[in-house]
């Protein structure tokens, strides 16, 4: 039976980055991803991953083009496969009172550290920088480009969903299941209708303006 192909018109993750940083004398790099940054309740998680350099686990990819499905099946490959992961979560206590970026940032740092011995290379995803003494390369769309950035994002995402399927059990009302607290229309009619929950990030506009008069107790 002839090999599948991968289609044309779309970028797969590859080792560059890693074997780049491997010619530059680093043997322990981790990819480093976040998920939730967006959403209008929850946590954001972030994950950091050491693979090995002989691991090529099959369809690794940004998990935004992956199904729920490929996802769990590559969450449990890279959880059998990996050689180190760490994973970070900022609540929404700390978003609210660092902002997002900043909160980001700490789970990014918190996924890092739980990493042991720690990396000696860090591949992240997208602009940020974080302040740990460790070589590192922030990657634009590192998910899509960079096998252990696109496991880290896995493992983010995966995690997140995990965490958001058990806040659905305490407050069924906002459908937490369905859209894991993206600003869905659903998610914005129950904000409107319940008003924020305890978990909903209090100064995301979506959220802010179903608070009222509170907001300005909270600024």
């Amino acid at each position: 039976m002839a090999k599948k192909k991968k289609p044309a018109n779309r970028t797969w993750p590859s080792s560059r980055f890693e074997d780049q940083a491997t010619a530059e004398g680093a043997s322990r790099i981790a990819g480093i991803d976040e998920a939730g940054r967006g959403p209008l309740a929850g946590p954001v998680v972030a994950a950091a991953v050491v693979l090995s350099s002989c691991d090529r686990i099959p369809n690794l990819n940004d998990s935004k083009l992956l199904t729920q499905a490929q996802r769990e099946d590559l969450y449990s490959l890279i959880r059998e496969n990996a050689l180190a992961i760490g994973i970070g979560v900022a609540d929404v206590d700390e978003i609210d009172e660092i902002n997002i970026y900043q909160a980001t940032r700490s789970a990014m740092c918190q996924a890092v550290s739980r990493i042991n011995p720690l990396p000696d290379y860090l591949l992240i995803d997208g602009n940020i920088k974080l302040d740990i003494q460790l070589p590192q390369l922030s990657i634009v769309k590192g998910d899509r480009l960079s096998f252990s950035v696109a496991a880290a994002g896995i493992m983010a995402k995966v995690t997140r969903d995990k965490i958001m399927l058990e806040l659905h059990e305490e407050f069924p009302q906002y459908g937490f299941k369905q859209h894991k607290g993206y600003a869905t229309r659903e998610h914005r009619e129950a904000i409107l209708r319940y008003g924020p929950s305890p978990v909903h990030r209090r100064l995301f506009k979506g959220v802010r303006d179903e608070l009222g008069p509170l907001f300005s107790d909270l600024t």
